[in-house]
């Protein structure tokens, strides 16, 4: 057998200085035929996959259920009680929530190495599951909207860490099915929300508690529990996790570093993110993305409102919010194992786009019922996956870790926009067709589309000069590296 190869890599490396020397937090010994041998790759792959994904899906999937079920909780009686249906008062509620929301997604992921993974984010789980349980308290709407916006605030940072940590540990082109997966785990969790916010609305009453109460109550005492969960699992950066044996971790390490060569971090200064956020593709993006989480939101937010605005009583308004987000499922993993065989990201987003404008028309315009509801089915196969490939398609196009950062969090932030549109084009006044919202949406996606194109031209013609020698530098300043289309 060959004597171990050491990868080793400095601190000081990620301070700019070379990667020759050595780095402290991960000194690692892996033998030539290890690292080269494709079993082992497998097994270490696969058990990353099952390490990360599933925990840090669930964990996204009561966030998701934890800022969505206020649809649910409005049907089971909220509505009534807090006097919701008084001018906007609903709509300020969901609308207030994306403000902290927006403006926290930056600043969380620049100190996520500072405070650790597993100390921020368990910080955030336990701080948002606090303040979900204390909403089936508020004795008036003031009260849920600041509860809303607590919300927001604890939630900031966490999907785009998640995508930030999950993007560091794969290859460019393995990235869109881990997302992906990542994605409809949680978004199949969260689809059961109305049924389980059903389930919980049947305690109506129990200890003088009403049932949309017990939905805010029985849904933060499970966040808090996952919370704990969250402290005891949660995984780091590849450089810095404790649950791969040395070899392993150093395998890890050469595949993204002979993929685009940003396995050690770069030091995250002031003027690199200013730098970052001078470059106009983050915006766009981040447009992209915001179009594509509005029609998720619109949804999250007035499915059972619009069911109910069609005929169906309480009870069926709230059970056929989930079905839905079933073919969801297939379509979006169809796409995205198709977009990471073929390296293609753009054409698959166009086609999915297309799909979810032909949902929306439908919903909007038909006039029978049940070809409305229909047309919902449509618009959530098509928008749910052109999220993971919008993230896909950003995390491919990006190097270094400094990037990466700002990169996730300007995506997810600007996706948080799309919430803020969605809460006040849909307005109470409207229901139960709600034309203007679902107008709004429609515009979306062309505008979604339409920055696609753009953006696909412009990484084109760089990679066509790149090949041509005709740049100064290399893309992204990364030698071999070339965009995904």
């Amino acid at each position: 057998m060959a004597e171990p190869e050491t990868l080793s890599y400095s601190d000081s490396d990620a301070k700019g200085v070379s990667k020759e020397s050595s780095f402290d937090s991960v000194k690692l010994e892996a033998s030539d035929d290890t690292t080269s041998d494709p079993v082992f790759e497998r097994r270490t792959m696969r058990y990353v996959d099952w390490r990360i994904l599933p925990l840090l899906a669930l964990l996204y999937s009561f966030a998701l259920i934890d800022r969505i079920n206020l649809g649910a909780a409005f049907t089971a009686g909220m509505g009534a009680d807090l006097k919701l249906t008084q001018g906007g008062r609903y709509s300020i509620a969901t609308c207030l929530y994306f403000v902290p929301y927006i403006l926290l997604q930056l600043p969380g992921n620049l100190v996520l190495r500072r405070f650790g993974v597993r100390n921020w984010l368990t910080f955030s789980v336990v701080g948002w599951g606090a303040v979900q349980l204390g909403m089936g308290f508020v004795p008036a709407w003031g009260y849920l909207t600041l509860c809303r916006i607590l919300l927001g605030a604890l939630e900031a940072s966490f999907f785009p860490a998640m995508l930030y940590i999950i993007s560091t540990w794969y290859k460019r082109h393995e990235v869109q099915k881990r997302i992906a997966i990542f994605y409809l785990l949680s978004i199949t969790a969260s689809g059961v929300s109305p049924i389980l916010a059903y389930a919980l609305s049947l305690l109506d009453g129990q200890r003088g508690i009403r049932g949309w109460e017990w939905i805010f109550i029985i849904e933060g005492a499970i966040t808090l529990f996952l919370g704990i969960l969250s402290w005891l699992f949660i995984p780091d950066f590849p450089d810095q996790n404790t649950f791969l044996t040395p070899a392993q971790t150093a395998l890890v390490l050469k595949r993204i570093e002979d993929d685009r060569g940003d396995s050690i971090p770069d030091k995250i200064t002031k003027e690199k993110v200013f730098q970052h956020l001078g470059d106009w593709t983050l915006w766009a993006y981040g447009t992209m993305f915001m179009c594509s989480t509005l029609p998720a939101y619109a949804q999250a937010y007035f499915i059972s409102i619009i069911l109910r605005g069609l005929g169906w009583s309480k009870t069926n308004a709230l059970l056929l919010s989930a079905p839905p987000y079933g073919p969801s499922i297939v379509t979006t993993l169809f796409f995205s194992w198709l977009s990471d065989k073929l390296k293609h990201r753009g054409g698959f987003i166009l086609i999915q786009a297309l799909i979810c404008v032909v949902g929306l028309i439908l919903t909007a315009f038909a006039s029978n019922g049940n070809v409305r509801y229909f047309g919902i089915f449509l618009t959530n196969a098509g928008n749910s996956g052109t999220i993971p490939g919008i993230l896909a398609y950003a995390s491919n196009n990006v190097v270094s870790h400094s990037k990466r950062s700002v990169q996730t969090a300007m995506t997810v932030c600007l996706g948080g926009v799309g919430g803020i549109i969605a809460s006040t084009t849909f307005r109470t006044r409207d229901a139960p067709r709600y034309f203007p919202g679902l107008a709004v949406t429609i515009g979306s996606q062309c505008l979604l589309v339409l920055t696609l194109g753009i953006t696909h031209i412009h990484f084109r013609r760089l990679n066509r000069l790149s090949r041509e020698n005709k740049l100064s530098k290399p893309l992204e300043g990364q030698p071999g590296f070339f965009y995904t289309l």
